[in-house]
């Protein structure tokens, strides 16, 4: 147990510094570009703190452990948007460009249309499946590349290059804090998976709340980093990338890899929880969260607290069923 103790704080110190250096690694590369900071947050940023997910799903799914890969994704988005961005939202509410979400938010509903599919129609994640979401996260990263070339910073003015940071400082900061972060998170994941299943917690439950909160420690940091530097857009970008990703990347890899059929380790109504609450709680702090910045382009700090309020909800209602 001492070990396992040791290696937490050892990856919650990785995590920390990982996300420091990597949110100042891409503040300046949107800096050096002259790129809006929400646009290197839905791609840059979202592809470095998605590795957690990436792998611990990928291995979960070539175990035999699918429960724990679809889990980790549908948890992962539920704690990006009712945890994450719901402190971000809270403490820092602003305004926002709907244009920029525009893209991430529909290939995000676009990607759960596919999920639905494969949840409610088919019971099972199959192969095709998979290599469908693949494919849309190469059309997803397109579309964002082409929106880049198209829209400019906005606000700011000509920066002088000697006050820019150099790219080579500015590639490493990148790497090497996303390389800690991921390190960070699976030190945090396996210690604390391995505390959560001696308790006896079902493998279902532990994915949809420990891994999936674990696995989201990078935006957690990422996001805390944004608001203290004052890149609040960059944290935003971040989170709904980050969903996107979880959905079309982490899922499509894992499912094309080892197909695996819906868990179900209880049941609410007579049907399986998690078509009853995992996935529908999902889309609902999804909605909560895009559908006032898309409308008014602003957050509201009422947002956040009732997201927070829907996360709490959640997590009770999955260790008391």
């Amino acid at each position: 147990m001492f070990v396992a103790v040791l290696l937490f704080i050892v990856g919650l110190l990785f995590l920390i510094k990982g996300g420091d250096w990597f949110v100042d690694g891409a503040s300046a590369l949107a800096r050096r570009f002259h790129l809006p900071e929400l646009l290197i947050g839905a791609t840059v940023v979202s592809i470095g703190t998605t590795l957690p997910e990436v792998m611990v799903s990928t291995m979960s799914a070539l175990s035999g452990h699918g429960e724990i890969a679809y889990g980790n994704a549908i948890g992962s988005v539920i704690c990006n948007s009712a945890l994450i961005a719901a402190i971000t939202i809270a403490v820092r509410p602003g305004k926002v460009n709907p244009k920029t979400l525009r893209v991430p938010i529909a290939f995000f509903f676009a990607a759960a249309a596919i999920y639905c599919v494969a949840a409610y129609g088919m019971g099972r994640f199959t192969r095709p499946i998979g290599l469908i979401m693949l494919t849309v996260f190469f059309v997803y990263m397109v579309a964002n590349v082409l929106q880049m070339k198209n829209a400019p910073a906005g606000q700011e003015e000509e920066e002088d290059e000697s006050d820019l940071m150099p790219m080579g400082k500015t590639l490493i900061l990148l790497v090497v804090g996303a390389a800690l972060i991921a390190a960070g998170a699976n030190l945090l994941v396996d210690n604390g998976t391995l505390i959560a299943q001696a308790l006896g917690v079902p493998e279902s439950v532990i994915a949809l709340t420990f891994v999936a909160l674990g696995t989201s420690l990078p935006e957690l940091v990422t996001a805390i980093s944004s608001l203290i530097k004052g890149h609040s857009d960059l944290s935003l970008g971040n989170i709904v990338g980050a969903n996107v990703f979880n959905l079309v990347l982490v899922s499509g890899v894992s499912v094309t890899l080892a197909p695996f059929t819906i868990p179900q380790s209880s049941m609410l109504f007579g049907i399986n929880s998690s078509l009853v609450m995992d996935i529908p709680v999902m889309l609902l702090v999804m909605l909560i969260m895009t559908v006032p910045a898309l409308a008014r382009g602003k957050l509201f700090r009422v947002q956040g607290i009732a997201l927070l309020c829907v996360y709490a909800a959640f997590c009770i209602i999955q260790f008391t069923m």
